[in-house]
C-alpha cells in the first residue's frame, strides 16, 4: 500500500510541477492560455501572480519528492510526514479552489485527485 501511496504522490508532484511549468514559465503563452481560459490581455495582467503562484507548485512537488525519496531510503516517519504536507497542502488547494471557484471544479479535480489518492493509501498503509 506504501508503494502505491507514493507512486499517486509522486503523479501529484508531476503534474504541480507542470502547472508550475505553465503559471510561471509559459502564462501568456497561447497554449497556455487555453488550458486556463485566459485572454492575451488577462495573461499579461496576472503575469506576476500567476509567475508567484507556479511557485507555490512546484514547492509542493519538491517537498513531496524528497518525502518519497526518504521513505525509499528507509526514513518512513520523515518521509511520510513530508508526504502528506505536500500532497496534503495540493488536496487542500483542490478544495478550497473548488469551494471558491465551482465552475472550476474540473480544475479542482484534476488538481485534486492524486493526491486525494496518496493520502487515502498513505493512511491505510500506516494504521
Amino acid at each position: 500500500m506504501t508503494i502505491a501511496a507514493l507512486v499517486f504522490a509522486g503523479l501529484a508532484a508531476l503534474l504541480h510541477a507542470y502547472i508550475f511549468v505553465m503559471e510561471s514559465l509559459t502564462w501568456t503563452m497561447p497554449r497556455t492560455r487555453a488550458v486556463f481560459g485566459t485572454s492575451a490581455e488577462e495573461a499579461q495582467t496576472t503575469k506576476v501572480l500567476a509567475f508567484n503562484q507556479g511557485f507555490y507548485n512546484l514547492f509542493l512537488a519538491i517537498v513531496s519528492a524528497v518525502g518519497i525519496i526518504a521513505v525509499a531510503m528507509g526514513h518512513k516517519g520523515v518521509g511520510a510526514a513530508l508526504v502528506f504536507a505536500g500532497v496534503g497542502s495540493m488536496l487542500a488547494a483542490a478544495v478550497v479552489l473548488l469551494a471558491s471557484s465551482p465552475d472550476k471544479a474540473r480544475a479542482a479535480i484534476i488538481q485534486g485527485a492524486f493526491p486525494l489518492i496518496a493520502v487515502v493509501l498513505l493512511v491505510i498503509a500506516l494504521v
